[in-house]
C-alpha cells in the first residue's frame, strides 16, 4: 500500500478512527474545557456505569465523575458479578454512590436497564467503566439543559485516550444532522446525555437484543419520537482505546450485523456499503471543515 500523501493526511476524516497520533499528555484549550460550576437551577443528573471485570480502569472512571462535585448527581454502578478488583475499587467510594449492585446479568444492555430502573433524575446518561468524563462536563451539560428546555438530547466532542490516559486523538464533531443517523452513528457515547421525558416516550429502556449498537438504536428511537438533538461545542468525554474493549473486538462481527439490522429497519431494505459511503460523505466533509477550524482556533460552535 502506498503511503498517504500530505493532502490525503490533511483532509482525511478522523471520525471512525481510534488512533490519530502517538500518545501524548492530554491538554485541551480552555474554551473547550470549563470547570466552573453551573449556575442554578441545577437539574438532577442520573448517570449509570455498567461494569464487568473493569479493574484496571474503573477507579479512574469513578474519579472522573465524582471529582466534578456536581451537587445534584445520582451515580449508579451496575456490575455483572466481576471476579477481579472491580468491586474493591467501587467499595472505596461506595459512600459517594447512590446505588451499587453486583449480580450476573445478560450483558451490557441488560446491566444498563437494571441501573436506569434505579434512577430518578431529569437528565440521564451512562459512562462505560473504561471511559472518562472531562472536567466540568456535568455542570456544563446541566446548565445547558436548564437554559434550553426545548432540547431533549445533547452530545459533544470526543478525546481518544490510551491505557495510561494519554491522548491519542480527537473527534471534532460537526453540528448535529438528524439524517446521518439513518446511515451511521458517529455520536460519541460517553458524551451523550438525554432528558427523562424522551427516555419515557421511547419505552424507558435500552433494547437488550443489541449488545454493540444499542446506543445507535436508542438515538434512532429518540429521533423517531421527535427529539431535539444538539451537538455542544465542548469536549465532554474521553473514550479509552485498549486491546480488551468490546467495541474493538466486536466491530467487524457482531457490530456489523447489528448496524446493518438498524439500517434495514430504517430503510426497509438491505443497504450496501457503496450507498452508505455516498450518504455519509457530506457529513464527513462537514466534520473535516470543523476539524480544520478547530486546529486553527476558529471553531466556536
Amino acid at each position: 500500500m502506498m503511503p498517504a500523501t500530505l493532502a490525503e493526511r490533511l483532509w482525511r476524516p478522523r471520525l471512525g478512527t481510534l488512533r490519530h497520533h502517538p500518545p501524548r499528555p492530554l491538554r485541551l484549550p480552555p474554551p473547550f474545557v470549563d470547570p466552573r460550576p453551573a449556575a442554578a437551577p441545577r437539574p438532577r443528573v442520573s448517570l449509570v456505569t455498567p461494569a464487568f471485570n473493569a479493574g484496571p480502569f474503573i477507579a479512574r472512571t469513578l474519579a472522573s465523575v465524582l471529582s466534578q462535585d456536581y451537587p445534584q448527581l445520582e451515580y449508579v454502578v451496575q456490575d455483572g458479578a466481576s471476579t477481579d478488583g472491580t468491586m474493591a475499587a467501587v467499595a472505596l467510594v461506595r459512600d459517594r454512590l447512590s446505588s451499587v449492585e453486583s449480580v450476573r446479568d445478560g450483558g451490557q444492555s441488560d446491566a444498563l436497564n437494571r441501573g436506569f430502573r434505579r434512577t430518578s433524575g431529569e437528565i440521564l446518561a451512562y459512562l462505560n467503566a473504561d471511559d472518562l468524563l472531562l472536567p466540568g462536563a456535568l455542570a456544563y451539560v446541566a446548565a445547558y439543559f436548564a437554559a434550553h428546555p426545548d432540547v431533549d438530547v445533547v452530545y459533544g466532542h470526543r478525546v481518544l485516550i490510551d491505557d495510561d490516559d494519554r491522548e491519542i486523538g480527537r473527534w471534532v464533531m460537526p453540528p448535529h444532522d438528524p439524517a446521518i443517523l439513518s446511515w451511521a452513528d458517529y455520536v460519541p457515547q460517553e458524551t451523550l446525555f438525554w432528558r427523562r421525558r424522551i427516555w419515557d416516550r421511547t419505552g424507558a429502556r435500552i433494547d437488550d437484543t443489541f449488545q454493540f449498537a444499542m446506543d445507535w438504536d436508542l438515538l434512532v428511537r429518540f429521533r423517531e419520537a421527535g427529539a431535539v438533538m444538539v451537538r455542544l461545542p465542548r469536549f465532554l468525554g474521553a473514550f479509552r482505546v485498549h486491546d480488551e474493549q468490546k467495541s474493538s473486538a466486536q466491530l467487524h462481527t457482531l457490530g456489523e450485523r447489528e448496524m446493518m439490522r438498524i439500517r434495514e429497519r430504517i430503510h426497509g431494505r438491505p443497504v450496501g456499503y457503496e450507498e452508505i459511503s455516498r450518504r455519509i460523505r457530506p457529513y464527513l466533509l462537514r466534520h473535516i471543515v470543523c476539524q480544520k477550524l478547530y486546529r486553527l482556533g476558529l471553531l466556536a460552535s
